[in-house]
C-alpha cells in the first residue's frame, strides 16, 4: 500500500519530528550540533519556511514551523540531509543513513496549541535530564524566546509577538509560560500526536481540517 503523502499546509504551522535511525544519536558534540543549526537556518530562509522554535535531541530534531507552500518542509529537511548527514559520516568514518526513514508533520491549531507545542519542545531536554532548567540546555529555541541570546534562526510568530508590548513583556511572559510546565494530557496530545504525524488540536479543529482536505483525520 502507498503511503498518505504528509499532510502539509501553507501557511499554517507544523511541528516536525526527525528521529535518527534505530533511535541511534545524530549529534554527538556541540559541533554536530552547531553545524545542523547552521545549515537549518540556511534552508529556512532558502525554501521560506519560518522556524518558530527547535531543539536539538542527541537523537532526535523537534521543530515547529511554518511553510510558505506545500514543498518547502519538505525541500528544507531534504537540503539539511544533503549537508549534514555526508559530513557526519565524514567526522565519524561511517557510512549509510543517519535518520530513520521520512520526517513526521503534525499541523498546529495555532490559536490554542502553538505556544503549548512550543513550550513542549523546549521542556523535552529538562524531561529527559540532560539539564536541570530550559535555560541550562543551548540547542534550543528557549534562550530567544526567554530575552537571553538572539537567534537568527527563529521567526517569532505572531502569538509569541501577542505575549506583551515589550520584548521585556514578551520574555518574561514566555518565561512565566514554561515554568508552568504542562499537564500529563497535554503533554500526551503533543507527543501522541508528533509519534503518529497527526494534528495537534481539538476535535473541531480536526473535523474542519477531514472537511478542507478531503482526508480521515479523527
Amino acid at each position: 500500500m502507498a503511503r498518505q503523502p504528509r499532510l502539509i499546509l501553507p501557511n499554517q504551522p507544523h511541528l516536525i519530528l526527525q528521529r535518527g535511525n534505530d533511535n541511534q544519536p545524530i549529534f554527538r558534540d556541540d559541533e554536530d550540533q552547531e553545524r545542523f543549526h547552521d545549515w537549518l537556518k540556511e534552508c529556512a530562509r532558502l525554501y521560506k519556511v519560518a522556524v518558530h522554535a527547535w531543539v536539538l535531541m542527541p537523537n532526535h530534531v523537534i521543530l515547529l514551523a511554518t511553510p510558505a507552500d506545500e514543498d518547502g518542509l519538505a525541500l528544507m529537511m531534504q537540503k539539511v540531509g544533503r549537508h549534514y548527514v555526508p559530513w557526519f559520516n565524514n567526522k565519524y568514518g561511517r557510512s549509510g543513513t543517519l535518520f530513520q526513514g521520512r520526517f513526521r508533520t503534525s499541523l498546529v491549531d495555532a490559536p490554542n496549541y502553538l505556544l503549548a507545542a512550543s513550550r513542549y519542545l523546549e521542556l523535552a531536554p529538562v524531561l529527559a535530564q540532560l539539564a536541570p532548567e530550559p535555560a541550562d540546555y543551548r540547542w534550543s529555541s528557549y534562550a530567544h524566546h526567554a530575552g537571553l541570546r538572539p537567534d537568527t534562526l527563529v521567526t517569532d510568530h505572531m502569538l509569541y509577538w501577542g505575549l506583551g508590548n515589550t520584548p521585556f513583556q514578551r520574555e518574561a511572559a514566555y518565561i512565566d509560560l514554561v515554568r508552568q510546565g504542562y499537564g500529563s494530557e497535554e503533554g500526551e496530545l503533543i507527543g501522541g500526536a508528533l509519534a503518529k504525524g497527526a494534528p495537534v488540536g481539538s476535535y473541531a479543529f480536526k473535523a474542519d481540517l477531514e472537511k478542507k482536505t478531503k482526508r480521515q483525520i479523527l
